[in-house]
């Protein structure tokens, strides 16, 4: 099948995602020569099971059959949950990544820490830090002296510009985790150096 913009693949990737109770994290087009790749990327509450990839990628092949295109090119469509490295844009983003090791930064600052609970909080609502704001803040355990131990301190999501999740390579700290809240149901257990779900369907 030939393969339409992103735009028009966004519009018809959404639906069938939405279908499977998923949300749409990001869509891309990779394009090498002649053959195209349609990344798709999901992820919900609780994870997302093999089954479940398998069962939208094959929705959203039978929408993108079903458009009426005028380009020739082939393509393969990828389905995908977010893996390592993934950036944190939205407060689900956050909720789903507690227990992971995040490189966080503000205008004024950049460290490491692991994520913990996430709070809608309201105007006024006053964190750890004596700090006042308005809207979702998140809990982060820092280890700033190893000779003291982690800390908690809560940073307000709107003061952060750019967090990632890192890749651990080894199980984490429990003093750390027991601060972070554990980790996500349905998530994996820090230190593995993947945690994406793929399904690949053949060429169009």
């Amino acid at each position: 099948m030939p393969i339409p913009s992103i735009e028009r693949v966004s519009q018809l990737v959404a639906d069938p995602v939405a279908a499977h109770g998923l949300d749409l994290e990001d869509v891309s087009l990779i394009s090498a020569g002649t053959q195209s790749t349609v990344r798709v990327i999901v992820d919900r509450e609780g994870g997302v099971s093999l089954d479940a990839i398998a069962d939208v990628s094959r929705d959203i092949s039978a929408a993108l059959d079903a458009a009426d295109e005028s380009d020739d090119d082939a393509y393969t469509l990828e389905v995908t949950t977010p893996g390592i490295n993934r950036p944190l844009t939205q407060p689900r983003h956050w909720r789903r990544a507690r227990g992971r090791k995040v490189r966080v930064r503000t205008p004024t600052e950049k460290f490491d820490a692991r994520v913990g609970e996430v709070s809608e909080g309201s105007e006024g609502a006053e964190g750890p830090e004596g700090s006042e704001g308005e809207g979702p803040h998140v809990a982060l355990v820092v280890v700033a002296d190893p000779k003291v131990g982690p800390v908690l301190r809560t940073v307000l999501l709107s003061e952060v510009t750019e967090a990632v999740v890192k890749v651990e390579f080894s199980p984490p700290n429990p003093r750390e985790l027991e601060l972070a809240g554990g980790v996500t149901p349905g998530r994996p257990t820090p230190g593995t150096e993947d945690d994406s779900i793929e399904v690949e369907e053949a060429d169009k």
